[in-house]
């Protein structure tokens, strides 16, 4: 029997109830999935970055064992590309260029992994096999694969017809302003960083089934996602057809993090397969075509410059950033660098900024959202150019920060990119932090550092980040004859635990068990309305619509009980799934109620909370790390994350995201790159080349909160699930770098900080 309301309603560390099924083995995962008479896909993927190219005889792959279909770019030429999601104009007005990703390439291939045929079989080793039949001749071009050269003269295009590599370029700020506070300035201080490309590697790869019914003529998809409906609307668009044509279902999901909210082109095929050979059609990932083909993320090289006066007041900031959206523009992908650059003063009181984005086109897998999506790479560059004015200022990093927070009193603060700030209390999260990670007793603990021969070092970044975007999910509640309550919402929870979260709102309202709520989510024809998981949004858009609806149905249920108990709505009380009057010691069950109702209106519920502007998370984190001289290695010796998410939903939960979202984020500061050599080529794909966190590679995280509500969300909750990427990140490479300065005089440190590059950079500072 699952536990019982106020012990784990809201607020308190309920444990997950999803994770039975799990432990059991009995999770069910698209590649699980096998309809009765289903073939399997493959893509036939270009082995070069940069060519034209003409597909000759296919007859070979079409008349070998088991094939049904090949595709080719002509067959497929009726599809619309991927629908492309437009931000920010540009500064005449213009929106930039949109380059959709094509379902099959025409004439021109333009990453390794671009998609060049599409092969159906009864085994996917037999369309393997076929697609090694098919004759494609590749004139290779040359490629442009250096995002910092990619506005160059002589840098090859991506797109001839547009000529030029640019994608868009946004500003934002005021430049005549800047330019002023950098006249009158004391000293200005800059740096250049290069935010690493990543991969996300969730556990499962994609995964996709289609079907097509043709007595309805409708299509049916089946995916791992983090959202229904958005699939549903890009496809109706790939297809030009209604979106209700299309049923999308999302059973369980290993993990998104980003990349499983697009839409990608094998979805589209998978459909187009089975709409002509009447069977269901499978294509599953490889992880290799993982590294190639889901979007990356990061991928930015920025030049960031502050204006000071010499009391470490902050006058001006100055940045230019290139942002290297790949081949194409992905779905999410010029959205990415808007909201980014959005946050750019983060929790800072900065008179002045100018701030450039320059997004280009390269021949590399396309870029899109990752963990943060923006935040994080907004994050790191403002947070290591604080610690290094700190340095050239001769003023301690916690110092430098009090002196230019927010102050409180000046909230509701609007920023110079005209976002509203509701609350904050920076200072404050920034003392506690400092506390519990013993900041002041730092030196007794580098004299002993010193003593081993080792470096030690320990930095911080205090970031905000936006959020859990204006507007609602709406969240539609259920009493079920057998007592029980289903909700269905149209989020997606990829690991985040939302059955157990959705739950709590709910038992809250209804005291009743957890383990007797039942949460559907996944489907775009039983579930009404969906807006997806992502920005961190799920909780607090669709946890105050599941609480709203929970409250309604209990209303509902009380009236209900009280016609059967013939008494006063006021003398009923909802507890343990029954419905009592205590005065005349009557009860009755859930059930009861559930089946006694002659309207099934009197057992539905809607809850839709509409929200008018972003939540904004904001903290400080702490590292503290050692450096071995002799082989670059770096431990972290201690990590503590204090964070504001305005209210704690679920103490267990918070924490499993805040762990994520911090060994993320130190595993790009330390351990994961992608990298592509001068021809294109994907050096780092597979799990041989590109490096990934271990449990030796990663600390304990110590996790406190230290929470203002939101007055933007009707509970107060502010979104947590991207906190750690965006936090983590600045303060492992400030403390490096802290070591680093310290021990050998070195004052920059580009990520990855591999054990190679450490030792490099001090062997350098050691001879010079």
């Amino acid at each position: 029997m699952a536990e019982f309301p106020p012990r784990f309603g809201v607020g308190n560390p309920a444990r997950r109830i999803e994770d039975g099924s799990y432990l059991r083995g009995q999770g069910c995962y698209t590649d699980d999935i096998v309809p009765e008479g289903m073939l399997f896909g493959y893509v036939l993927r270009s082995p070069v970055a940069h060519a034209e190219f003409e597909i000759g005889d296919i007859d070979q792959a079409r008349n070998a064992s088991g094939v049904h279909l090949v595709l080719t770019g002509q067959d497929v030429a009726h599809l619309n590309g991927l629908k492309v999601r437009l931000a920010g104009t540009q500064p005449d007005g213009s929106s930039g260029v949109i380059r959709e990703i094509e379902v099959l390439c025409q004439d021109r291939v333009r990453y390794v992994g671009d998609a060049v045929a599409f092969i159906v079989a009864d085994s996917r080793e037999q369309a393997w096999d076929a697609a090694e039949l098919i004759e494609t001749e590749y004139r290779e071009l040359p490629p442009n694969v250096d995002p910092a050269k990619a506005l160059d003269d002589d840098t090859p295009l991506v797109w001839p017809e547009n000529g030029s590599n640019r994608c868009f370029l946004y500003q934002r700020g005021n430049e005549e302003a800047c330019n002023e506070a950098f006249k009158v300035a004391d000293k200005t201080v800059g740096i250049t960083f290069v935010n690493n490309r990543l991969v996300s590697n969730y556990m499962e790869p994609r995964s996709a089934i289609g079907e097509y019914r043709p007595d309805t003529m409708r299509y049916a998809l089946t995916v791992g996602s983090q959202g229904v409906f958005s699939l549903r609307d890009v496809l109706s668009y790939v297809f030009d057809t209604d979106p209700h044509r299309f049923h999308i279902r999302t059973p369980d999901v290993g993990g998104g993090f980003g990349p499983k909210l697009l839409t990608y082109r094998e979805y589209a095929l998978v459909l187009e397969a089975a709409q002509r050979l009447g069977k269901p059609v499978k294509w599953t990932s490889e992880r290799t075509e993982h590294f190639l083909t889901d979007t990356h993320g990061r991928d930015h090289v920025s030049v960031a410059e502050m204006a000071l006066r010499e009391d470490g007041r902050f006058l001006g900031l100055r940045i230019q950033t290139t942002a290297n959206l790949g081949a194409y523009t992905s779905q999410n992908g010029p959205f990415i660098p808007y909201i980014g650059s959005a946050m750019s003063t983060g929790v800072y009181d900065i008179p002045a900024l100018d701030v450039r984005v320059d997004g280009i086109f390269t021949n590399t897998n396309p870029v899109d959202a990752f963990r943060g999506a923006g935040r994080p790479e907004a994050a790191f560059l403002l947070e290591t150019l604080v610690d290094r004015c700190a340095i050239e200022l001769d003023m301690a990093p916690d110092e430098i920060r009090r002196r230019n927070f927010i102050p409180s009193d000046k909230f509701p603060y609007t920023t110079l990119t005209d976002l509203t700030y509701d609350v904050g209390e920076f200072e404050a999260h920034m003392n506690q932090a400092l506390e519990r990670a013993d900041w002041h007793g730092f030196q007794a603990r580098l004299e002993d550092s010193k003593s081993r021969g080792m470096l030690r070092g320990i930095g911080m970044s205090t970031y905000i980040e936006a959020c859990a975007f204006a507007g609602s999910e709406a969240a539609y509640v259920t009493l079920n004859s057998d007592g029980s309550v289903t909700c269905k919402i149209g989020t997606q929870s990829n690991g985040q635990g939302h059955e157990t979260v959705y739950a709590q709102f709910i038992a809250e309202k209804l005291n009743m068990a957890l383990g007797d709520i039942y949460v559907q989510q996944g489907d775009s024809d039983a579930i009404p309305s969906g807006g997806g998981t992502s920005g961190s949004r799920s909780v607090p858009l669709g946890g105050a619509s599941a609480a709203r609806a929970g409250s309604e149905l209990a209303t509902k249920i009380t009236r209900l009980a009280a016609d059967l108990m013939d008494c006063d709505v006021a003398d009923v009380s909802l507890e343990n799934g029954t419905a009592s009057n205590r005065r005349a010691n009557r009860f009755v069950s859930f059930a009861e109620i559930a089946q006694s109702a002659e309207d099934p209106e009197d057992l539905t519920a809607t809850g839709r909370f509409v929200q008018q502007e972003a939540t904004y998370p904001n903290g400080t984190h702490v590292c503290e790390v050692e450096i071995d001289p002799e082989t670059g290695t770096t431990t972290i010796l201690r990590f503590v994350a204090v964070d504001d998410f305005g209210v704690t939903v679920n103490p267990l939960l918070l924490a499993g995201q805040i762990h994520g979202g911090v060994i993320q984020g130190v595993s790009q500061a330390l351990l994961e790159n992608t990298v592509y050599d001068a021809d294109g080529q994907l050096l780092t794909a597979t799990f041989m080349d590109y490096a990934m966190p271990r449990a030796d590679n990663m600390p304990t995280v110590e996790c406190e909160t230290r929470n203002v509500p939101s007055t933007t969300n009707e509970l107060g909750i502010k979104g947590a699930g991207e906190a750690g990427t965006i936090g983590a990140t600045p303060a492992v490479i400030n403390a490096l770098r802290d070591a680093l300065h310290r021990g050998c005089g070195i004052d920059h440190i580009d990520m990855p900080a591999t054990p190679n590059r450490i030792w490099r950079a001090i062997h350098k500072a050691v001879q010079q």
